[in-house]
């Protein structure tokens, strides 16, 4: 196991303040030697803002541009990998126009854009937007990456540490773990007699680095008076087989994820993570990210598994669509037929989705992706018969969803 980030959550001001970038440099120096030296390898150390829209006193293009700039280069010269400058807000609705020139203007600076509203349901204004942002994303790069740097979230709350999904509360500093943590699913689940016992080994594996991570943030917090928001223990995979999410579903028994049992292996280790004790935020579910993953990205390109099977893994608490390959000539408009979806499933159950969708720019249906990239493993671009959406669809104001009581 290790931990993908460290994630701060800060409101580094407009202008940003210098006293809050001397004790984000101590934070970033401490974190990084406490957990490495608790034998745990930190992949990144990330700061992650309030929205954008909200913190800004002025959210013209141009100023968040000149902004995001010097944010990114005064936290990169500290000590952070990456930069979220949080949602888009359907209560600006012109600040999801800015994020494609953002993305473009920086290097290492994630966005998203928020769809829903606890009050209101699903907007349709901030769900087409969405669709436009990774519409207007996709042809930056050949391969389409720019999409990597923005999700659309449905009613996912402050204080997720995976990104892009991640933003602050704007209350007082805090800061949370994201693990990598396929592998632990695998050794749980390989030859377990059981399902009782798979369950219980995973459990236990879970608990035991979540004390260990907890002792090492709690002095992290007594050292830099930041305190610690918990562990998202969506055990995040990396493309190898032994570090894959789907190599552990399909331990279980699975002859291919994609087929008829698929649902219950997927509600089965999202219940095992829900029943494990440990501080936790954000997801803490079943994260079924792609192109992220060996085997997901293999049975992908097999075809039995797709984007409708994602979606419906969502219901038993995944995380929602991440890094999936799709036509590079699909519409805005049937982007957004997809994020509707994702949308009213995170409002209807209460539970936080993402959408990271990634258009791949000369290439259709059923064609091999070709990345030359360490961290995603080839598969083929998903041919779902998506179709733009009409009607109500087209109108402004909102799709009021309730949660199921």
């Amino acid at each position: 196991m290790k931990i993908r980030s460290v994630t701060l959550f800060e409101n580094p001001g407009d202008p940003i303040q210098e006293e809050v970038l001397i004790y984000s440099k101590s934070f970033s120096d401490q974190a990084k030697r406490r957990f490495q030296s608790a034998g745990y390898e930190v992949q990144t150390i990330r700061l992650a803002t309030p929205p954008f829209p909200a913190y800004l006193q002025d959210i013209k293009t141009d100023r968040v541009l000149s902004y995001a700039e010097k944010l990114e280069g005064s936290y990169k010269s500290i000590g952070f990998d990456y930069i979220s400058l949080g949602p888009a807000l359907p209560s600006f609705p012109e600040s999801y126009s800015i994020i494609p020139d953002l993305i473009q203007a920086t290097t290492d600076t994630f966005c998203s854009g928020l769809m829903t509203d606890s009050q209101n349901g699903v907007s349709l204004n901030a769900v087409r937007s969405c669709g436009k942002i990774i519409h207007h994303l996709a042809p930056l790069d050949r391969d389409g990456f720019a999409n990597l740097y923005f999700a659309a979230l449905g009613n996912v709350p402050p204080g997720a540490p995976f990104f892009p999904a991640a933003y602050s509360s704007d209350n007082n500093p805090i800061f949370a773990i994201a693990v990598e943590a396929a592998d632990l699913a695998v050794e749980a689940f390989l030859k377990a007699p059981t399902f009782t016992e798979a369950g219980d080994q995973l459990i236990s594996s879970i608990e035991r680095h979540g004390k260990e991570l907890t002792r090492v943030s709690q002095d992290l917090e007594k050292s830099t008076g930041i305190s610690f928001g918990g562990i998202d223990y969506s055990l995040a995979p990396f493309p190898a087989d032994n570090l894959s999410i789907g190599t552990a579903l399909e331990e279980l028994g699975l002859k291919q994820l994609g087929y008829y049992g698929s649902l219950a292996a997927a509600a089965f280790l999202a219940d095992v993570i829900d029943r494990a004790d440990f501080p936790r935020t954000g997801f803490s579910g079943l994260m079924l990210p792609l192109l992220e993953d060996a085997i997901l990205a293999k049975r992908a390109a097999e075809g039995s598994l797709g984007l409708k099977d994602l979606l419906l893994y969502s219901t038993v608490c995944g995380t929602g669509l991440d890094t999936i390959p799709l036509p590079g000539d699909i519409s805005a408009d049937q982007l957004s037929a997809i994020l509707f979806d994702l949308a009213a499933l995170s409002m209807r159950l209460n539970k936080p989705l993402t959408a990271r969708l990634m258009p791949i720019p000369g290439k259709i249906a059923g064609d091999p992706t070709t990345f030359d990239f360490p961290f995603f493993a080839n598969s083929k671009v998903l041919d779902e018969g998506v179709e733009s959406l009409s009607g109500l669809f087209l109108t402004d104001g909102w799709l009021d969803i309730k949660p199921r009581g």
